[in-house]
C-alpha cells in the first residue's frame, strides 16, 4: 500500500504553502517489493531533507516530530523526543504556547477544523523562536492516509513568511502612499528580500523589483517589454498561462511551482503566489505576484525519488541473485506472511509467485512433519532467534522429498523483526543414506543378537579342513560361491567366515533366508518397494539387495525360490541393477552374492524347478559343507567348544567328559548334524547335576522317521499353502485377477505375478467366475 495525503479538493490546489505536500514527499508505504526503512524513518529523513521548516503530527493531533530546521528554531536541545521522532501520545503537546498570544485561538480553530474533518487546513500565525522573538509564518496541514483511507499522520510545512508579511505592510502603506508617490512605493518594494511584481488587472506587466532584476539579470525595461517565455520554463510556461487565465475570471489567489531562468542562464524552481489588490468596489486593481527560490527543497525531494529507485533497483538485483542461488529461499514478513521466492524455489515446488503468496504450510509439508514444522515458527515469531529444521516438503510432481530449512530473522535499528529469510537445502540422498547406514546397524545388531553356535568354525578333520583351505582362497575375490551341504552344517559360518576375510569385511553382511519368506513377498523382500505399489505398502522400503550395497548379501536356502524370483535374481547377477516393487527406476547395487542350499540343483533344473541359467551364475565356485557324520573326529573338539561355552552361560563348571558318552556320540548319525549336536549339548549342561559331562542315551535312541526327502516335503507343503491361499483370494474376488478388489491386490502382489503363479500351480480360475455365475 502507498501513502497518499490531503483530499480531492487540495489537486487544484488553493494557493497556501506546502499543498501536496506528501505527493511531493514521494514516499511508499509498506511495499512488499522495497527493501528500505519503517514509514517513520523514512518520513523523518524526508522531511530532514526538506529545507523549510516541516513537523509531523499523530492521527490524535500530538506533535510527534519536527526536522532539524524546525528544532534549531525552537531552540529544542539535540536529544529532545520531538527531534528524533516520538510517535507515541505521550509526546509533546504544549507546542500552543510557543504561538503569539494573539493568534493562538486562529491556530486552534484552524486546527480543530481539521480534525473534525480530516482535511487540509492552513493559517497564519507568529511563532516564538529561541531568541524568544516571534516571526510570522504560513502553517499548511495535510492529512498523509493509506489507499484505504486509514488517517496516519498530519504532515506540515511552515513557511517563514515575516519579510512577505514586513512587504505586504510596507505595500500597505504604499498603496496610500501611492497615490501620494509612486516613486516612495517602488524604493519599498526594492528593498524587500523577495522577487516581486506587480501586474495590472489583465496580467499588463507594471513593475519588478531590484531583487527580482538581479536574480533574473534584466533591467525594469527589458522585463515589462518582455514575454513570459523571456523567464519562465518553456515546459512551464502554457500551464502558468492557463492557471492565470483562471484566476482572472475568479479573482481568486494561488501559487504555482515554477522554473525561472536566472541571470547565469540556468533554470531554478521558485514557488510563485499570486495575489489581488482590489478598489473599495471590489474591482482588481493589481496582481502582487512574490516568487522564492524552492531549488534546494525540490532538489531534496529530488534526491529521494532517485533514492528510492534506486532501492528498488538494488531489490531487483538482489532478487536476480536469489534467482541464481542453487538453494531456494523464501522472504516472509515478520508474522509469517508470504512476500517472495526465488526461482530455484518455484521450479521446484512447480508454482508461481502469485500461487505461492496463496498457499498455506498444510499444502506442501508431509502432514506427519507439519505439527512439528508450526511449533518451531510458533516459538521463532515469539522469540524471533534463528531456527533450522528437517521436514518433507512435497515437490511440484507430487514427490516428498527431505529438506533442512534454515530461518533468519532481518531486524531494523529499533530490534524489530523487518523480515524473515528462509533457505531450504534438499537432504533427500543423505537422508536415504542415514536410513540405508540404520538398516545396515540393525542388521549388523540382529546379526549379533541371533549369533548362533558358530563363534568360529571347529575342527580338525580332513574334509573340514579342505572346506577352509576353498574358503580361504575364494575369500578375497568378489567371485560368487554356491555353498552345499545339509541342514545344520554351518553353511552361514563358513559365508560368514568367507565375508570377514574379504575386502568388503568393513560393510555389511546382510543373510537372507529364502525358505523362511512367503513367495508372494520374496520380490519387496529381496529388491524393496515404493509407497502405494501394493496393498500394505504405506512407505517405501530399502530391499535386502540395496541394504547390502557395497558388502555381501548372503542367500540362504537359494533353491526354494519361486521362478518369478529366479528370474528378478539373475538379472541382478548379470546387470548388477534392481529394481524396486512399484517402479521402473534401475538401481545399481555393488554386492558380493554367496549362495547356500541343502537342496540338489542339479536335480531341480532337470524337473524345470530351477532356472539353469541362475544355477551356473551361482555354482561359479561351489563348496560343500561335509556333514557330521563325515568328520566324526571333530566331534570331541566340539564337544568341549560346546559344553565350556554353555557351562558358562549358566554358572557351570565340568571337569571332565565321560568316555561313554564321547563313544555314544560319535557312533550316532547325527542327521541334524551341527545343530542337532549343540541342542543336544546344551540340554544336557542345563540338566546335569553332576561336574562330569554325560548325555542320556535315551536321547539318541528315538525311532528314525520314515524315510523322505525333506526338501520336497517342505517344498510340497509351501507350494500347497501358496495354492490355498491363492483359491481363498480367487473365491473372495469372484474369480477377478485385477483391480481394487481383484485377488492380486488381495494377496498384496502385482497382477501379473499372480498371473504366473496359477499357471504354475495349476489353478483353474475360470471356475470360481462360475461359482459366482
Amino acid at each position: 500500500m502507498s501513502a497518499r495525503a490531503g483530499h480531492e479538493g487540495n489537486e487544484s490546489g488553493n494557493g497556501a504553502p506546502g499543498a501536496n505536500l506528501a505527493k511531493r514527499v514521494g514516499y511508499r508505504w509498506h511495499d512488499p517489493d522495497a527493501q528500505q526503512l519503517p514509514f517513520a524513518a523514512q518520513l523523518r529523513a524526508t522531511l530532514n531533507a526538506i529545507p523549510a521548516y516541516t513537523w509531523y503530527k499523530l492521527a490524535s493531533g500530538t506533535l510527534a516530530f519536527v526536522n532539524e530546521r524546525s528544532g534549531d528554531y525552537l531552540g529544542l536541545p539535540k536529544d529532545h523526543p520531538l527531534r528524533r521522532g516520538a510517535d507515541t501520545d505521550a509526546a509533546w503537546d504544549s507546542h500552543i504556547f510557543i504561538i503569539h498570544p494573539d493568534d493562538q485561538e486562529v491556530a486552534r480553530q484552524t486546527w480543530a477544523e481539521c480534525l473534525r474533518t480530516e482535511a487540509a487546513g492552513e493559517a497564519s500565525f507568529r511563532i516564538r523562536n529561541a531568541k524568544g522573538e516571534y516571526r510570522w509564518f504560513i502553517v499548511r496541514t495535510e492529512p498523509l492516509r493509506t489507499d484505504e483511507g486509514t488517517l496516519l499522520y498530519w504532515v506540515g510545512i511552515s513557511f517563514d513568511i515575516e519579510t512577505q508579511k514586513q512587504a505586504e505592510f510596507h505595500l500597505t502603506e504604499g498603496h496610500a502612499a501611492l497615490r501620494k508617490s509612486e516613486r516612495e512605493l517602488r524604493q519599498i518594494l526594492d528593498f524587500t528580500p523577495q522577487l516581486i511584481g506587480v501586474f495590472g488587472s489583465r496580467r499588463e506587466r507594471l513593475y519588478i523589483n531590484q531583487v527580482a532584476l538581479d536574480y533574473l539579470g534584466k533591467t525594469r525595461d527589458e522585463w515589462i517589454n518582455g514575454s513570459p517565455g523571456d523567464v519562465v520554463h518553456p515546459d512551464d510556461a502554457e500551464m502558468i498561462q492557463s492557471r492565470w487565465g483562471s484566476a482572472v475570471l475568479d479573482g481568486a489567489p494561488f501559487e504555482i511551482e515554477v522554473r525561472l531562468r536566472k541571470r547565469d542562464g540556468t533554470f531554478r524552481w521558485c514557488l510563485a503566489r499570486f495575489n489581488p489588490v482590489r478598489d473599495e468596489k471590489g474591482w482588481i486593481l493589481h496582481w502582487y505576484v512574490a516568487c522564492t527560490d524552492i531549488e534546494d527543497r525540490k532538489r531534496a525531494i529530488t534526491e529521494q525519488e532517485q533514492l528510492t529507485r534506486a532501492l528498488r533497483k538494488n531489490e531487483e538485483e538482489f532478487r536476480q541473485i536469489l534467482d541464481l542461488t542453487p538453494q531456494f529461499v523464501a522472504v516472509l514478513g515478520p508474522r509469517r506472511e508470504r512476500l517472495y521466492i526465488n526461482r530455484t524455489g518455484l521450479d521446484y515446488l512447480g508454482t508461481t509467485l502469485e500461487q505461492w503468496r496463496e498457499k498455506l504450510p498444510h499444502d506442501e509439508v508431509h502432514p506427519d512433519d507439519l505439527e512439528l514444522v508450526m511449533s518451531l515458527w510458533k516459538r521463532a515469531l515469539s522469540d524471533g532467534l534463528p531456527f533450522e529444521c528437517e521436514f518433507r516438503s512435497r515437490r511440484g510432481d507430487g514427490v516428498y522429498r527431505w529438506l533442512l530449512g534454515r530461518g533468519n530473522a532481518v531486524r531494523d535499528e529499533e530490534g524489530q523483526v523487518l523480515r524473515w529469510y528462509v533457505a531450504f537445502t534438499d537432504i533427500e540422498d543423505r537422508k536415504r543414506a542415514e536410513e540405508r547406514l540404520q538398516q545396515e546397524n540393525a542388521a549388523l545388531r540382529e546379526e549379533i543378537n541371533q549369533a548362533s553356535m558358530f563363534g568360529q568354525i571347529i575342527g580338525s578333520s580332513e574334509p573340514l579342513q579342505k572346506v577352509v583351505a576353498e574358503a580361504y582362497r575364494a575369500a578375497p575375490t568378489d567371485t560368487t560361491v554356491l555353498i552345499l551341504g545339509e541342514t545344520g552344517t554351518g553353511k552361514e559360518l563358513l559365508a560368514r567366515a568367507i565375508h570377514k576375510r574379504s575386502r568388503r569385511a568393513a560393510r555389511a553382511f546382510i543373510a537372507v533366508n529364502c525358505g523362511a519368506i512367503p513367495s508372494a513377498l520374496i520380490a519387496s523382500e529381496l529388491f524393496g518397494h515404493e509407497k502405494g505399489s501394493f496393498t500394505g505398502a504405506t512407505q517405501r522400503r530399502l530391499g535386502r539387495f540395496e541394504t547390502a550395497n557395497g558388502g555381501t548379501i548372503f542367500l540362504d536356502e537359494v533353491g526354494d525360490l519361486p521362478l518369478d524370483a529366479q528370474i528378478a535374481l539373475l538379472r541382478v547377477l548379470q546387470e548388477r541393477e534392481i529394481e524396486r516393487v512399484g517402479s521402473d527406476k534401475q538401481i545399481p547395487v555393488n554386492v558380493r552374492v554367496l549362495a547356500a542350499t541343502h537342496r540338489d540343483l542339479s536335480k531341480l533344473v532337470s524337473e524345470d524347478k530351477f532356472r539353469q541359467d541362475l544355477f551356473y551364475r551361482l555354482n561359479v565356485v561351489p563348496i560343500k559343507m561335509p556333514s557330521l557324520r563325515e568328520r566324526v573326529a571333530d566331534i570331541p573338539l566340539l564337544l568341549e567348544y560346546f559344553i565350556e561355552r554353555f557351562a558358562r552361560k549358566i554358572g557351570k563348571r565340568f571337569s571332565g567328559i565321560e568316555k561313554r558318552t564321547v563313544d555314544v556320540l560319535q557312533a550316532y548319525d547325527w542327521p541334524g548334524n551341527v545343530r542337532e549336536l549343540q541342542n543336544m549339548i546344551e540340554r544336557a549342561v542345563t540338566l546335569s547335576d553332576s561336574d562330569i559331562f554325560s548325555v542320556d542315551e535315551a536321547w539318541l535312541k528315538r525311532e528314525p522317521p520314515e524315510a523322505f526327502d525333506r526338501g520336497l516335503a517342505l517344498s510340497g507343503a509351501l507350494l500347497a499353502h501358496e495354492k490355498e491361499a491363492i483359491e481363498i483370494a480367487l473365491a473372495q474376488s469372484h474369480g477377478r485377477i485385477s483391480g481394487p478388489t481383484g485377488a492380486a491386490a488381495r494377496l498384496g502382489i502385482p497382477a501379473t505375478t499372480l498371473e504366473s503363479k496359477i499357471k504354475r500351480l495349476g489353478i483353474d480360475k475360470y471356475r470360481f467366475k462360475q461359482a459366482n455365475s
